[in-house]
């Protein structure tokens, strides 16, 4: 939005403040659209979206006299739909089920068994395995990409990090990462990829 739109909406702000009904109903004209789509996007449901979007565009209007010009107005419309989107997530109640109880039937009791989700001990052993090979494979590489490639993954450092930490370029820093990752590949191939 140009200096001039913001203008304009701030202009129809200040007349939906001293009681403007047109002003009003101009900004709801233009955000609904886009307030619909967010909130349908976190309740999933069509018609609950519609009254949370009324919801807001109500609070909105009551707690006009408190909007900062500072601000754009759509984010502070958006977290008053936010905001009211959670508080519904919350008050719905969730079917729950006893794991511990068994499910009636029409035709009698049946039990409840959830899968074991967790890792085999081959599963396990295969991570660990995996791990060990990638610390080998990154402690034989040239000391240049090992300490990049520790700051990235293992000290998760963003690339302006590392670029401030080690004294280099960022685009030194990416292409060092780049290399590194290709030189893991290539040691690792044969072990992991066979």
């Amino acid at each position: 939005m140009d200096a001039a739109q913001r203008e304009k909406e701030h202009e129809l702000i200040r007349r939906a403040i001293e009681g403007d009904p047109k002003a009003f109903e101009w900004i709801v004209q233009r955000y609904r659209p886009g307030l619909y789509h967010l909130v349908l996007k976190m309740v999933r449901n069509p018609q609950e979206a519609e009254d949370i979007v009324q919801e807001s565009f109500i609070k909105a209007y009551q707690a006009l006299p408190s909007f900062s010009e500072e601000f754009a107005f759509s984010t502070w419309l958006y977290k008053i739909a936010i905001n009211h989107c959670i508080d519904s997530l919350r008050k719905k109640k969730l079917p729950t089920l006893s794991l511990d109880k068994p499910i009636e039937a029409k035709d009698g009791d049946v039990q409840r068994e959830l899968p074991d989700r967790g890792l085999t001990p081959e599963g396990s052993l295969l991570r660990t395995e995996r791990h060990r090979l990638i610390q080998e494979a990154i402690e034989r590489l040239p000391e240049h990409y090992r300490t990049v490639i520790v700051l990235r993954h293992q000290e998760e450092k963003s690339y302006e990090e590392i670029a401030q930490i080690l004294h280099l370029p960022l685009g030194t820093v990416k292409a060092r990462i780049f290399r590194a990752r290709e030189l893991l590949k290539k040691m690792l191939k044969p072990a992991l990829f066979p």
